[in-house]
C-alpha cells in the first residue's frame, strides 16, 4: 500500500553528524536533487508540516550539524 508520504530518493544523511553545515546541506542536495537543504540553528522554530522537499540541517552555534540531518 502506498503512502502520500513516501517521497523519492535518499531520505536520511546519518553520515553528516558532526560535518560543516554548509557542506552538509550542498551534500544532501547533490545526493537528491528533488529536496532543498535549508540550515538552521539549533533551537530554532519551524514549521512542522511533512514536506518530501525539504531536509532541515540543524547546526550548532559553530556551524556544525547536531542532528541527522532527513526529509521533513
Amino acid at each position: 500500500m502506498s503512502s502520500d508520504t513516501t517521497c523519492q530518493g535518499k531520505s536520511s544523511w546519518p553520515e553528516l553528524l558532526g560535518a560543516e553545515g554548509k557542506v552538509a546541506a550542498a551534500t544532501i542536495e547533490k545526493e537528491n536533487p528533488l529536496v532543498d537543504a535549508r540550515i538552521v540553528p539549533d533551537g530554532s522554530v519551524v514549521p512542522l508540516d511533512f514536506r518530501c522537499d525539504r531536509v532541515w540541517v540543524w547546526v550548532d552555534e559553530r556551524g556544525i550539524v547536531s542532528q541527522v540531518p532527513q526529509i521533513g
